[in-house]
């Protein structure tokens, strides 16, 4: 009896992995459907069985891993965000030297004109209009912009101690949000190459040529 019971549960457990694998897959195609969803269709046309199809599986698979619409986008949402967060930094695995911050700024840009950001604003947007949603979009946006200008503090070699690097790293991704919405109605590509090229120099002038924040005149002792 025990030897049949040991060999039903080490096939259960053979079992059970692949059927974890494919489960993980199901759910990572939902989250990348519903983000494209949205992000092409907007909140008011990405319904669970819009997702459900797009992502090639059925309306009750997609509620058995989000039991709630709003289930599904925010995790979509905060997915995609983790994954290009991940991507982001693997552009500069050993960090960026002065002489790469024009590269570090072209890459914070494109993370706000991307699907990505074009999803997330669907999502704002909803969340403001949406009383279910606000709390956790809110929660979720400041999540993601605390990892983002981690990232871009890292990347950019800034000293948050010295006054004035966070507002300067902080109104770097302003722009680069403004950018953003500037490409959601037309091609902006040429003149956010000049504005990217522009940042970079007055990142090089805050922060340092040499990655070392530019000491103030007027606080260099005589």
């Amino acid at each position: 009896m025990g030897g049949v019971s040991g060999a039903v549960t080490s096939a259960d457990r053979a079992e059970r992995v692949p059927k974890q694998d494919r489960s993980r897959a199901t759910r990572q195609r939902l989250l990348a459907a519903a983000v494209a969803c949205l992000a092409e269709r907007g909140w008011a046309g990405s319904t669970v069985s819009v997702v459900a199809e797009h992502a090639g599986v059925s309306r009750g698979a997609a509620q058995h891993h989000f039991p709630t619409r709003e289930d599904l986008f925010t995790a979509a949402v905060e997915y995609v965000a983790e994954e290009r967060s991940v991507a982001l930094r693997a552009l500069f695995p050993e960090g960026a030297a002065a002489g790469d911050r024009r590269a570090v700024v072209a890459a914070l840009v494109d993370l706000y004109t991307g699907p990505l950001f074009r999803a997330a604003l669907h999502l704002w947007v909803a969340a403001s209009n949406e009383e279910q949603l606000r709390d956790r979009v809110t929660e979720l946006e400041a999540r993601v912009g605390r990892e983002t200008h981690r990232i871009a503090v890292d990347l950019l070699g800034a000293d948050e101690t010295r006054p004035g690097t966070r507002e300067t790293v902080q109104g770097l991704l302003d722009m680069a949000r403004g950018l953003g919405l500037a490409n959601l109605l037309t091609d902006d590509a040429a003149r956010r190459e000049r504005v990217v090229e522009q940042w970079a120099r007055l990142l090089d002038a805050a922060l340092g040529a040499d990655g070392t924040e530019q000491q103030n005149p007027r606080s260099v002792s005589p």
